[in-house]
């Protein structure tokens, strides 16, 4: 048995001994994900922030199911926002399997009224067995199915990648000690105290555990799991962007869902088109939230005057948090995960990307949002941005206004 470095030894840079595939859409990844549990031995540990079972999502629950029934150790973590109380059918048969439920920061009485509980659990992660790691931005979601908009005509837009090597150990860490830190909450909640010192225990000896060996036949790659919570890496997703696009020479692509940089990537965006970089955005195009929708469109101008081409995705949801920079070059660097840019990600989420630097990755990841660019996105004529009607500029400053007083609540400086 060997012991598991730290998550932190581990998040400290890129490793090389890493094989990454991508994997566009629950399409991809659904399958993928189902035969990992199904060929698990010891262990599954799943966080999502939503787990939908409409369609495609029942056989991701199911498989869990299997796992468990056999005797394989499965701890499901949702949001409790973004999924909440899971519904009563499921969570019965879950339980009946032998499945792990937990809800991170449930909300009470008051809900999201309570600043403290804008800290969400974002990122969607699954380790299976210690061995095999699946992050990205896709949750537990039928590609053709909304919670609010029904079905939908064509999938959502979304990547995730499946990963073999060293970052599967911090991930696994971080997801332990997780589980581990809220059950020691709920036991001392209620009053059972020896039960959370158990659970603290826990959380601490989760960091050495023995996990099972790597075997994937994919040449090796340079690879780093990057994390965002609220105590140790508060900003390290967004200084892995800013770090990245400073060192741009050629080409920056970044498709995201949510898209409200502050102003220090704002500012490296514009100083990289400004120096020669072409840096082309795919942001998303169909009216999801409001404050989503509207903060985003203020920051544009300054964008789109330093010449970032802006592109808004039409044919469905775009819900990707993806990026490649100089995919073509001698330091391609890609990142496929959880995180927005926009403040709810990089300043009160936990997120997690994965950051890739391989050509073959970069150029394959990039080949995909290019086409998507080309074929189905719409390209935003700086013109007519500036001449936009006075209804839709006033609506833009209002939800631009309000996220910034939502920050100062906070007491976060973005």
């Amino acid at each position: 048995m060997r012991r598991k470095p730290s998550a932190q030894a581990l998040s400290a840079g890129p490793a090389d001994d890493h094989q990454v595939r991508l994997l566009q859409g629950a399409e991809e990844l659904f399958p993928a994900l189902i035969e990992a549990m199904d060929a698990a031995m010891a262990d599954i540990q799943f966080e999502t922030y939503i787990f939908d079972f409409t369609g495609a999502g029942a056989s991701v629950a199911q498989a869990l199911m299997r796992a468990a029934a056999r005797g394989v150790r499965t701890h499901l973590v949702v949001d409790g926002v973004g999924t909440g109380a899971l519904p009563k059918a499921w969570a019965e048969q879950l339980q009946a399997a032998g499945v792990l439920c937990s809800v991170y920061s449930p909300l009470g009485p008051l809900g999201l009224l309570l600043p403290h509980r804008w800290r969400r659990l974002h990122r969607k992660l699954c380790v299976v067995d210690g061995r095999v790691l699946f992050c990205g931005g896709i949750n537990v979601l039928d590609d053709y199915h909304d919670p609010n908009y029904g079905a939908l005509e064509a999938p959502r837009f979304d990547f995730a990648v499946r990963t073999t090597g060293s970052l599967v150990a911090s991930a696994s860490d971080t997801m332990d000690q997780l589980w581990w830190r809220m059950q020691a909450v709920r036991d001392a909640r209620q009053r059972r105290l020896p039960e959370a010192l158990q659970a603290l225990r826990a959380a601490s000896a989760a960091r050495h555990a023995a996990q099972g060996d790597k075997a994937d036949a994919r040449p090796p790659v340079r690879a780093t799991l990057v994390l965002r919570d609220n105590v140790r890496n508060r900003s390290r997703i967004e200084k892995a962007y800013r770090k990245a696009i400073g060192a741009a020479r050629h080409e920056v692509i970044i498709a995201n869902a949510y898209f409200m940089p502050g102003g220090k990537l704002r500012r490296a965006l514009v100083m990289a088109a400004r120096r020669g970089v072409r840096v082309r955005l795919l942001l998303q195009g169909r009216y999801e939230y409001f404050m989503q929708y509207h903060a985003a469109r203020p920051v544009y101008g300054a964008l789109l005057e330093a010449g970032v081409e802006i592109y808004e995705y039409a044919p469905s949801f775009l819900h990707a948090k993806v990026a490649v920079i100089d995919a073509q070059g001698d330091r391609p660097w890609a990142t496929v995960g959880s995180s927005n840019l926009d403040p709810l990600s990089l300043l009160l989420a936990r997120e997690a990307n994965v950051v890739v630097e391989d050509a073959a990755f970069a150029i394959d990841l990039r080949q995909r949002l290019v086409h998507a660019m080309q074929h189905a996105g719409r390209r935003m004529d700086p013109a007519r941005y500036a001449g936009r009607p006075l209804r839709q500029r006033v609506l833009d400053r209002v939800a631009f206004g309000l996220m910034r007083l939502a920050l100062w609540v906070t007491g976060k400086r973005y």
